[in-house]
């Protein structure tokens, strides 16, 4: 089976500081788990232009293909983790006198008309996988 992510680095990056190999396979695996191109550079430490200038250079070709792999499944991780947080909420520590004693569970109403929205936008079967790690039938 072929690997989506996998692919053939752009040609004639030398430049030790520049998009190496090595740097443009780290920015596909940022990509895939981010979902976005600029925090998927800045966490490799280069720029979203310059990513996107990589991208339409000749032989880029099946980098591009695996960008558009990637960007797909980092949406879907971000989606499942924000439809995560909307069903369960986020813990808080409760202290008293500098001890915790409890926690306590908050929702954001924003964040789950967010995930409607994107779910909307992106189609039942997003919303479809996206719940599927909280269907307990």
């Amino acid at each position: 089976m072929h690997d989506p992510l996998a692919f053939t680095p752009v040609p004639g990056c030398t430049r030790h500081d520049g998009w190496t190999p090595p740097r443009q396979i780290a920015f596909i695996a940022a990509l895939a788990e981010i979902g976005m191109v600029s925090a998927a550079a800045k966490a490799i430490g280069m720029s979203r232009k310059s990513a996107y200038t990589l991208r339409k250079r000749p032989g880029a070709e099946s980098f591009a293909a695996a960008w558009d792999a990637a960007l797909e499944q980092g949406r879907a991780n971000a989606l499942s983790t924000a439809i995560a947080r909307v069903m369960t909420g986020v813990a808080t520590p409760v202290f008293y006198r500098g001890r915790q004693i409890g926690e306590r569970r908050t929702f954001n109403d924003g964040l789950l008309i967010a995930v409607l929205a994107a779910t909307a936008k992106a189609g039942d079967h997003a919303l479809r996988d996206a719940l599927e790690p909280f269907d307990y039938d």
